[in-house]
């Protein structure tokens, strides 16, 4: 198995045993010593030596360690683990140490134990990953049915040395289909002296066949409380002095890893080393990581909201030209973006030991003078944004331009305002930042928040004001009302949907419950909700009636009674009468007013027939 590791804790530092010189041959009968050996490293990094080596050295898995601990005291130890877990946590090693408690041997013990004290026979052997009982194979590399008949074959087998056989399968999920489902019988049933240990990232992609036969453990992230910990013990077994804020520095860029914590401690070390001081000290981290200075990232997102754009600019070019990566400066500003909601939204939040009191303070002042909608947008904004500085063949102008954007776009009334604005059939006001402001005397996106620095009020300087022509919003008072709503608007099918297809069991402004026909589509509530509610202005709430007798019948069932009414009544009249008889086969096709040009009844124009409407749609 591949070399990497994953540690979660702080281990024991392993010593170094025996002679620094092999063997000779004495071929001439003289007392000739080979030259000392030479190690393949003379160093062994951090992340390997200080891997955890017992569940007691584990951090930040207490549930899991709780689990097993009274698994192994109860005597219910599973045939098959599964671990999983984000890079750097501590799966494999966590596999390795289970392995360890299952074949621990020493003196005056019988069984299985995670009580390891001190090393048993088989302890090295299987922590360096060169025990004959304990096999661990890379799904990365190994992949096929055939490494999996190989392990079907071999379990039948005894252990040679140790009290079980166990498997650890590292990157379980890269496993063929067929390579799983050869597993399964062997999985489900194994020999009493075997054990199955999977460790992956991608635990979605491991069959449900699989995970339902093995105990699952998540490994969880560790906090940067707990690495910045870890970090710190680990350094002071390495004599190195680290101040706390550098700590933690590193501990945030490890992401809840402790292997990447303890590799980019590794690197911490030698460049300090480089520098020749006596403590590696927070400036020394952030310009090894490429970091902008945390106060300086308030800095400039405190002048982006107060629409300085000239001075928001230029502090991005002055962290770059230190060295910061623009990419994760726009990083860094959705970090303070996403902790200035919580704040806002979230009790607690202020009590972060990640911040230093000072970052905390300028939060929560930040926060209280910005409004939820504007964050949200900043924080879009800033996530595109990102992606787009990360492929531009220049990062600095893509950054720049992503400033630029939110400072301009931020100060643009929200949907909500636009909508209230319209409603009150008055004109909006758009204020706009100086192309050429120099700072914050100038107008900018959020000018009403210049006292995020100065802790005054600020008025809003509109410098470019643009009418809105606001057009009245549609009134429904009746049915008939939306129905020739949808006959002006043009739109044939919602029209012809109301009057042929639907049945009118309650109305009121801003509710109607309805009973659609069979033939009618089962959307037809949430199209006519979504259209009453743009063109009025105000929710309007469609409801599907369960069938019921006294549901009215359709328009254009009521148009057809009362067309029939009037022929009835037309056909009744003498002279009608003469004229039917007088020719045969004659029948009355419309009835209309003489005193107007529309139809008293029923007719083609007002509902077409089947084919004429698939013409018109």
């Amino acid at each position: 198995m591949d070399d990497s590791v994953e540690n979660a804790a702080l281990g024991a530092i392993p010593e170094a045993s025996g002679s620094d010189e092999g063997p000779g041959f004495d071929l001439l009968g003289g007392e000739a010593k080979s030259p000392p050996r030479q190690h393949a490293s003379g160093y062994q990094v951090l992340a390997r030596k200080y891997r955890p080596s017992d569940f007691s050295d584990l951090v930040g898995q207490e549930a899991m360690v709780r689990t097993l601990s009274n698994a192994f005291e109860n005597d219910r130890i599973a045939h098959a683990f599964m671990l999983t877990g984000v890079r750097g946590v501590g799966k494999t090693t966590t596999a390795r140490i289970l392995a360890r408690a299952l074949n621990y041997e020493a003196t005056g013990v019988a069984g299985p134990t995670i009580h390891m004290e001190k090393h048993g026979v088989h302890c090295d052997a299987i922590m360096e990953s060169r025990h004959v009982d304990v096999m661990e194979m890379d799904a990365a590399s190994r992949t096929g049915i055939d490494d999996i008949r190989e392990i079907i074959e071999s379990v039948r087998y005894l252990p040679v040395s140790a009290r079980y056989k166990v498997y650890i399968i590292d990157e379980v999920h890269m496993l063929s289909k067929q390579a799983f489902n050869g597993l399964l019988k062997t999985l489900e049933e194994p020999p009493a002296h075997v054990k199955f240990i999977f460790a992956t990232t991608e635990i979605r992609k491991v069959p449900v066949t699989v995970l339902s036969r093995c105990q699952r453990f998540d490994l969880r992230r560790l906090s940067v409380d707990e690495l910045s910990g870890l970090l710190g013990r680990v350094s002071g077994k390495e004599n190195v002095a680290v101040e706390d804020a550098a700590l933690k520095l590193l501990a945030r860029a490890a992401d809840g890893s402790a292997r990447d914590g303890l590799s980019l401690l590794d690197r911490a070390i030698a460049h300090g080393a480089s520098e020749g001081a006596e403590k590696i000290a927070e400036d020394a981290i952030r310009d090894m990581l490429g970091l902008a200075d945390r106060a300086r990232i308030f800095d400039l997102f405190d002048l982006l909201m107060q629409g300085d754009i000239a001075g928001a600019l230029a502090e991005l070019r002055a962290q770059y030209d230190v060295g910061a990566d623009p990419a994760v400066v726009l990083s860094d500003l959705a970090d303070l973006t996403h902790w200035l909601t919580r704040l806002k939204l979230v009790e607690g939040s202020a009590d972060d030991l990640a911040m230093s009191e000072t970052e905390r303070l300028r939060g929560q002042e930040m926060a209280a003078k910005l409004p939820i909608r504007v964050l949200s947008r900043v924080w879009q904004m800033l996530l595109k944004g990102i992606v787009e500085v990360q492929g531009a063949a220049r990062p600095i102008a893509a950054a720049e331009m992503v400033l630029v954007r939110i400072a301009y776009v931020s100060d643009g009334p929200s949907p909500e305002e636009l909508l209230e604005q319209l409603k009150g059939g008055g004109a909006t006001t758009r204020s706009a930042p100086v192309g050429n402001a120099s700072g914050p005397s100038g107008g900018g996106p959020r000018a009403q928040l210049r006292t995020v620095s100065n802790g005054g009020e600020a008025q809003r300087q509109p410098v470019a004001t643009q009418a809105v022509s606001a057009e009245p919003a549609a009134q429904f008072a009746r049915f008939e009302d939306v129905v020739s709503y949808f006959g002006a608007q043009r739109d044939i099918r919602m029209k012809s949907a109301l009057e042929a297809g639907v049945r009118l069991v309650r109305f009121e402004v801003g509710h109607i419950e309805i009973q659609p026909l069979a033939n009618t589509s089962g959307d037809i509530a949430r199209d006519l909700s979504d259209k009453l509610t743009r063109a009025s202005g105000r929710r309007w709430v469609v409801s599907i009636a369960t069938p019921r007798a006294d549901a009215a019948p359709t328009l254009k069932e009521q148009a057809q009674t009362r067309d029939d009414a009037l022929k009835a009544d037309a056909a009744a009249d003498p002279l009608v009468r003469a004229a039917l008889e007088a020719f045969p086969g004659a029948k009355i096709v419309d009835v209309r007013d003489p005193m107007a040009n529309e139809p008293l009844g029923l007719s083609d124009e007002h509902f077409p027939d089947d084919n004429e409407m698939e013409m018109d749609e």
